[in-house]
């Protein structure tokens, strides 16, 4: 049953109203699961896709021609990246959006098996279960449209086309053009290990791509004539280690060297390293990638080299909104978790036998986390951030992997491609249908979450963190 006591109005509806918004979950959670080998198969196309961030050309098509197909009006091409789009339907307030990611991350191939397996000439795999995401936002939106066109439903419906949530602050392009600026809520989800509605921040990110010019020059025969590009690289990193012990605890800064030189024997005029500076507040991820800076100008002066970077990426942390996180749970309770099947159960253990630590019970994905605020901002970056800046949202984590299962593992690519994933992908699905419901039938409940928006924004003026960049469509190269 759902909650009503937040609801700002002068005076409750009439029973009725509620016996008839409950019969309409109950026909919209059964009408989206009859589709649900239409939306597996979509789910697992994506997944064999593995296209990186804003190299998605396969997978955006595939999620915009299903919603044109299903009558949305799509605009592609949106915020200058090729690979966003925003499909719409339905006409006036409130607007709703849902938020549908479909990047791939490098390095995670795997197979849909349960021992670490890549696919031979393929890099790139979902280790965060992103094709899962995109799917599972776009039958949220299909399902809503249906209701809106039966005017069961009055509103419009958006789903936006998110690329390159890894790192490429898609999202952050989408903000800052303008995309969100007459959206009433906006609904997310991400898959996880377990079933919970998010009131958990997150770490607001700068990243970017430090690049070293030196002198080349044979190693052996005239080492004095060159000025190494790595030993730039290698200065920049050991002044950003010995930076930790005077910045905040909670600040997480890493590193790769993406390109050091191509043989031993020549003294490499180039080199690149590519940094992620967090912190729970955006300011301190500001000053802290700021010193950053300096540690490369510091390492080129060092070693007679020239650095210049380019800033890739920078998203918000997450502005949280607890009157929809309740109206959330609620809908997430009545649509349950995961069960699975003795074969998928067997799948399950493999997969947790190859853990270094102790998880939960296979079992715990059929049940529901309570609605618990954590005080710390976990451990990851979302440019989900810097949309819940602009427009009250709220998200859930729904069980697509193993209880137990890290993200960015080949344990959650190998998840993601079976029913495991898709399976969590429904119950996401739903639960976004049921909320957005919730918005689209009581004004009362978006008025509340505008007003908490409002209070807990402030006077902050949003700016994107990534500056005026153009979006870096070739970030993974």
């Amino acid at each position: 049953m759902r909650i009503f006591c937040f609801l700002m109005v002068a005076a409750l509806p009439a029973a009725g109203v509620f016996a008839q918004d409950s019969t309409l979950k109950t026909r919209a959670i059964a009408d989206i699961q009859a589709h649900y080998d239409e939306y597996k198969t979509i789910a697992l196309q994506i997944w064999d896709y593995a296209e990186v961030g804003y190299k998605e050309v396969k997978s955006s098509a595939l999620l915009q021609k299903t919603l044109t197909d299903n009558g949305f009006s799509v605009k592609t091409g949106v915020a200058d990246i090729p690979t966003a789009f925003v499909a719409s339907y339905g006409s006036g307030s409130p607007v709703i959006g849902i938020l549908a990611e479909f990047d791939a991350l490098p390095g995670l191939s795997q197979q849909a098996v349960a021992e670490k397996m890549p696919f031979e000439g393929r890099n790139a795999g979902h280790g965060c279960g992103h094709h899962l995401f995109g799917t599972a936002s776009v039958a949220a939106g299909i399902e809503l449209k249906k209701l809106i066109a039966e005017k069961k439903l009055s509103g419009t419906i958006r789903v936006y086309g998110c690329p390159a949530e890894e790192g490429g602050s898609g999202k952050v392009y989408m903000v800052r053009a303008g995309l969100f600026n007459d959206v009433d809520v906006v609904i997310h989800w991400h898959p996880g290990d377990g079933n919970a509605v998010t009131l958990t921040s997150a770490l607001a990110n700068k990243s970017a791509k430090f690049r070293f010019h030196g002198l080349s020059a044979h190693a052996a025969m005239a080492p004095d004539k060159g000025r190494s590009a790595l030993d730039g690289v290698e200065a920049m990193d050991y002044m950003v280690n010995m930076m930790r012990e005077h910045i905040p605890q909670e600040t997480r800064i890493h590193y790769v060297i993406t390109n050091g030189g191509k043989a031993p024997n020549v003294v490499p005029d180039y080199a690149e390293v590519y940094y992620y500076v967090r912190h729970p507040k955006k300011d301190e991820v500001v000053r802290i990638f700021d010193w950053v800076a300096k540690a490369a100008e510091g390492a080129a002066l060092g070693t007679q080299t020239h650095v210049d970077y380019e800033v890739i990426g920078g998203t918000h942390d997450l502005l949280l909104n607890r009157t929809l996180a309740e109206d959330m749970q609620q809908n997430l309770l009545l649509v349950g978790g995961v069960r699975y099947t003795a074969a998928e159960a067997e799948f399950a253990q493999k997969i947790q036998a190859s853990f270094t630590y102790k998880a939960e019970a296979i079992g715990s994905v059929a049940g529901v986390k309570p609605l618990k605020e954590v005080n710390d901002a976990g451990g990851g970056s979302t440019d989900v951030g810097d949309v819940s800046y602009a427009v009250p949202t709220v998200g859930l984590e729904a069980a697509t992997w193993v209880a137990g299962t890290l993200a960015h593992s080949w344990q959650a690519t190998a998840c993601g491609g079976t029913e495991i994933g898709t399976k969590g992908m429904m119950v996401a699905a739903k639960t976004m249908v049921l909320t957005a419901m919730d918005c689209f039938l009581n004004p009362g409940l978006v008025a509340k979450a505008k007003e908490e928006f409002r209070k807990d924004k402030g006077d902050y003026q949003y700016k994107a963190l990534l500056g005026d960049r153009k979006p870096a469509l070739n970030y993974r190269d």
